[in-house]
């Protein structure tokens, strides 16, 4: 008999109560340090005081109008990701996949209004995560997103990770954007070097070709930046955003220039739920504290510090870890040892961390977490490793 939850989840055999910072707690009081945070969604942490006192407070007032009405909330959160970003304009949705639609709309619509319908593929890239929708998974195109799935959204050219001249050669009359991730999350913690950034844009710019960025786990702080492209130096012509920037309310944003969202007038998107009081109370509480010069700072210096550890645990177990990958506070493991028994040996050390491609665990801990906990992390990550090297 099927579940009356469709099983579609592989879920671990744990479930929490409470959650507060970096930690999360079962009934029984069993206390687990969170090095996931909802897959980068809880960058404040959990029970943040700063984000219940907002939620709380909008939630004694209003919670939903819908978009037939002008939002404050809304305006205010659009005004300070515009003050902090290269974008002018902003439209939210509930989550990245509902980013991704909007960003490949936008940018097929920006041709289509300067007569150019034919200029309707994006080009995407190996390993690439982009959501679950049937667009979304159309876009990454791998055989594990889109097995049986099909007839799936035609306008997608598919190019191997890191292979400029393919890239290069793929852009032709037809091509309407680049879409790409800085930091693969799902694909591995794969970093894009910032010369590839600004060769991208370089070639963006040459072409005509519009940008987008995929900046949903590696945005909002996560990189030490509050947007991971900005440590090259570049700007996109159109990002999505999401997972963080509602620090555990649903939330997502598609940020683009003038320019590139000049395609969409009234009627043309919508959304019932997207950037609802509720959410931007959060989102905007969220901005505040992350924007800030010196939290970011915060984030990048332990990012080095959680990072420094982490080398000298792969030189301390060489037949579980083989190296270190990622940028910030968005760090990956690369095992020798199946990923999934490293994952299931740091259940047993009560410390949990996220599966990836690429036999990569993921390290997304809050941004909040503490020296102090950075140190723990390693302790049971040293001691769910001597477990596996013992079985």
């Amino acid at each position: 008999m099927i579940p009356s939850v469709l099983p579609t989840y592989n879920r671990a055999p744990l479930a929490f109560e409470t959650g507060e910072g970096s930690w999360l707690m079962t009934a029984d009081g069993s206390r687990y340090l969170d090095l996931g945070a909802g897959i980068a969604v809880n960058a404040l942490g959990h029970a943040n005081p700063e984000l219940v006192k907002a939620l709380t407070a909008q939630a004694g007032k209003l919670w939903h109008t819908s978009n037939l009405y002008q939002i404050p909330n809304q305006q205010r959160l659009a005004d300070l990701l515009v003050e902090h970003t290269f974008a002018d304009t902003v439209f939210f949705t509930n989550s990245g996949t509902e980013a991704a639609e909007l960003a490949i709309k936008m940018a097929r619509k920006y041709w289509y209004e300067k007569g150019h319908h034919e200029r309707t593929n994006i080009l995407t890239f190996e390993g690439s995560f982009h959501g679950r929708s049937t667009g979304a998974i159309a876009a990454a195109g791998s055989d594990k997103m889109v097995k049986g799935f099909g007839p799936l959204m035609p306008g997608f050219v598919h190019l191997p990770f890191g292979d400029h001249a393919a890239m290069r050669a793929a852009i032709d009359s037809h091509t309407a954007a680049i879409l790409v991730e800085p930091i693969q999350g799902e694909g591995g913690i794969r970093v894009l070097p910032d010369a590839c950034l600004k060769g991208l844009r370089d070639l963006c710019d040459e072409t005509g070709v519009l940008l987008i960025l995929d900046e949903v786990q590696c945005g909002m702080g996560r990189t030490g930046k509050l947007f991971a492209h900005e440590w090259a130096g570049i700007t996109p012509d159109i990002m999505m955003v999401a997972k963080g920037i509602g620090g555990g309310f649903p939330l997502g944003a598609v940020l683009a220039t003038e320019s590139a969202a000049s395609g969409m007038s009234a009627g043309t998107h919508g959304s019932t739920y997207g950037g609802n009081p509720l959410a931007c109370a959060v989102g905007i509480r969220v901005m505040e504290i992350i924007a800030d010069d010196a939290f970011l700072a915060e984030v990048g210096r332990k990012g080095a510090l959680f990072r420094q550890r982490l080398e000298g645990l792969v030189a301390a177990h060489p037949t579980v870890f083989e190296a270190v990958r990622g940028e910030g506070l968005m760090l990956g493991l690369r095992c020798k040892a199946p990923n999934t028994e490293v994952v299931k040996a740091g259940y047993a050390e009560h410390v949990l961390t996220v599966g990836a491609a690429d036999n990569v665990i993921r390290l997304l801990p809050a941004l909040t977490i503490t020296d102090a906990e950075i140190v723990e992390a390693i302790t049971r990550l040293d001691r769910a490793a001597t477990a596996l090297e013992a079985a």
